[in-house]
């Protein structure tokens, strides 16, 4: 006769003999000790390392304090980072936009190798910076317009309607989620096929309206943080950033570069800012763009390559819809102003890690918590 326990795995430290405090067994502890670690995305992942003990600590203080867990239970934890530096011997770190981390501990020199060269011989798309306000629209900002447009959103309108003829799609970002609401809702009366994205949105849907996008049932998709979206989609052949010269994370040096690399995946890639200032963020996201431009196109000039959109296949949808459920327990709603500082906490944490999706998640969740209490 075999039985199990629920929940056994919080107290492994009776198991395995292991003292407490010690670092937990993990799949490194079984590979050999000239392994090699490609790490993805790597100015996201890392500082998801660093937090994934801090996160478990806290969250077992809670059940300690108020006696659903024994004390032990803190020895069933991840890995600390300094930890998870001791076990690795040789890295890679792979990112279009490293962070502090992969700087501080890779030499620029010897350490820093550029993929910039794309096997579709695809350049890094054009950037045009435009003004927003109406009364600024004659001034020559960076690269603007010939067009009759007399604001950001006719621009945008005759941008759009110009790529709509050629069976082109468009993204755009807005600086706050009530503005994607009424910009896509505005489309929609001017007969613009427009949805936007946001963070109450559930993944199922996100991956249809991607889709729709994809199949020609939509024209453009309007969002505040499409970098969370991972939208990989090479129909797209421009982006518009509104609000551009906005100063936060999402209008970041890093963010923006990460916004100009959806454009990257179609041969006539175009990137619309629309700002009244250049801020250092735009300058250096747009330096370093045209940086890896005149690599890409020296390369292609002397290998004869000429750049091509990449054909990607829709695959079809069969995903049952559940009905969506509050997040917000009872439990969490009598300590919101506790529950709001403590989420405030961790986005200033995740800013300070670039870690610009977290960061707009807790954001949109402080903004809906903040709701409840009004």
């Amino acid at each position: 006769e075999t039985g199990y326990c629920n929940g056994i795995e919080n107290y492994t430290q009776y198991l395995s003999g292991e003292k407490p405090g010690m670092p937990p067994s993990t799949l490194l502890d079984f590979f050999p000790d000239d392994f090699l670690l490609f790490v993805d995305e790597s100015h996201i992942t890392i500082p998801q390392i660093g937090a994934m003990h801090n996160g478990n600590l806290s969250r077992k203080n809670t059940l300690i304090d108020h006696g659903f867990r024994l004390p032990s239970a803190h020895d069933n934890r991840p890995l600390k980072f300094e930890e998870f530096e001791g076990k690795i011997n040789k890295a890679i770190y792979v990112s279009a936009t490293p962070g502090k981390y992969e700087y501080l501990n890779c030499d620029r020199k010897k350490d820093f190798a550029q993929q910039v060269i794309r096997p579709t011989g695809l350049l890094d798309p054009i950037i045009s910076i435009r003004p927003s306000e109406s009364e600024k629209w004659d001034s020559t900002l960076h690269t603007v317009s010939e067009s009759e447009a007399n604001n950001q959103i006719d621009d945008l309108n005759i941008e759009i309607s110009n790529r709509i003829k050629l069976n082109e799609k468009v993204l755009v970002t807005t600086a706050t989620k009530k503005m994607a609401e009424k910009l896509s809702a505005y489309f929609d009366e001017i007969g613009i096929r427009s949805k936007y994205l946001h963070s109450e949105i559930e993944n199922i849907e996100r991956i249809e309206t991607i889709q729709a996008l994809r199949l020609g049932e939509l024209d453009v998709i309007v969002g505040v943080n499409l970098l969370r979206e991972g939208l990989d989609i090479p129909e797209v052949s421009m982006i518009a950033i509104l609000d551009a010269d906005k100063r936060g994370f999402l209008r970041s040096r890093d963010a923006l570069l990460q916004n100009i690399g959806r454009a990257a995946r179609n041969s006539k890639g175009l990137v619309i800012m629309y700002a009244d200032v250049m801020t250092p963020a735009m300058e250096e996201a747009i330096e370093e763009t045209d940086r890896r431009r005149d690599i890409q196109r020296a390369y292609n000039v002397k290998h004869g390559i000429i750049p091509t959109t990449i054909i990607k296949h829709v695959k079809a949808l069969n995903i049952e819809k559940k009905e969506r459920k509050t997040k917000i327990s009872k439990s969490k709603k009598d300590n919101l102003k506790e529950w709001i500082k403590e989420l405030e906490d961790k986005l200033d944490i995740a800013v300070q890690n670039l870690e610009f999706e977290k960061a707009a998640d807790l954001k949109d969740e402080i903004e809906m918590l903040k709701s409840e209490l009004r």
